[in-house]
């Protein structure tokens, strides 16, 4: 019988389930804290492969993670920049036109629309990506920024011990250059910082100059190293559009 996705493996060192509700790409998951060795990557590939998948990626990953994948044939997908950032000294509150609320059910189809416009399609959400977002962390916040009746914006927050990290940030292109992201920033920030959290991390593709000039507007300072999304063609289609 087949095991479903999103099952720890039997070595209980990877996480196997689908890339943005693309059911033949995998999307294969070290376990925190229990990093893999290689065979053990080979033998989850194998089996995708007996399953009819066409690639396998990983989320994305420190140096030290990505080890095991690189000796199993995986390769550099997509890198990004790390930053992180003090919950102390938060950036000026200049006026805008948003409304900032807690996200509700019936907001996803409009959250999703602005998603898709404010990233490409490798990298934008469907709502199995959004929900798992939100419960990557212990605690998390989910706000929208809302003009006119109309989400023009989001942020997903969460916070474990303390550490704060900023999951995702969008803001509809028309609307950019507005304060809306500097807005939900903020709320991020200050959420984090009343969970007791002491820094708050970030990542994003090393091509997106707009979103890693925003961070370094407010504060946010690159870490040495960054991230590496890896990827693994199972056969001749298994190329991943960009």
């Amino acid at each position: 019988m087949r095991r479903p996705d999103r099952a720890v493996t039997a070595a209980d060192h990877l996480r196997i389930g689908p890339w943005r509700g693309d059911a033949t790409i995998a999307l294969l998951s070290p376990t925190p804290g229990r990093p893999p060795s290689p065979d053990q990557v080979r033998h989850c590939v194998d089996r995708l492969r007996t399953e009819g998948r066409t690639a396998v990626l990983t989320p994305a990953l420190a140096a030290a993670e990505q080890r095991a994948f690189l000796a199993a044939g995986f390769v550099e997908r997509e890198r990004l920049h790390l930053l992180s950032r003090s919950v102390q000294h938060l950036p000026a509150a200049h006026g805008h036109p948003a409304r900032l609320r807690r996200a509700r059910h019936r907001d996803l189809p409009s959250v999703l629309a602005v998603d898709a416009l404010a990233f490409d399609s490798f990298w934008t959400f469907d709502a199995a990506a959004l929900r798992d977002a939100r419960l990557a962390t212990p605690r998390s916040r989910y706000r929208v920024a809302v003009v006119e009746g109309r989400v023009i914006g989001y942020h997903i927050t969460g916070a474990g011990g303390r550490m704060g990290y900023l999951q995702r940030l969008a803001v509809h292109p028309s609307l950019h250059g507005l304060g809306i992201g500097t807005a939900l920033v903020r709320d991020a920030l200050e959420w984090c910082g009343r969970r007791h959290c002491e820094q708050v991390l970030v990542n994003t593709q090393e091509t997106n100059a707009r979103a890693h000039g925003l961070y370094r507007h407010l504060g946010f300072t690159d870490e040495p190293v960054g991230l590496a999304v890896l990827s693994y063609a199972l056969d001749d289609a298994g190329t991943i559009a960009r």
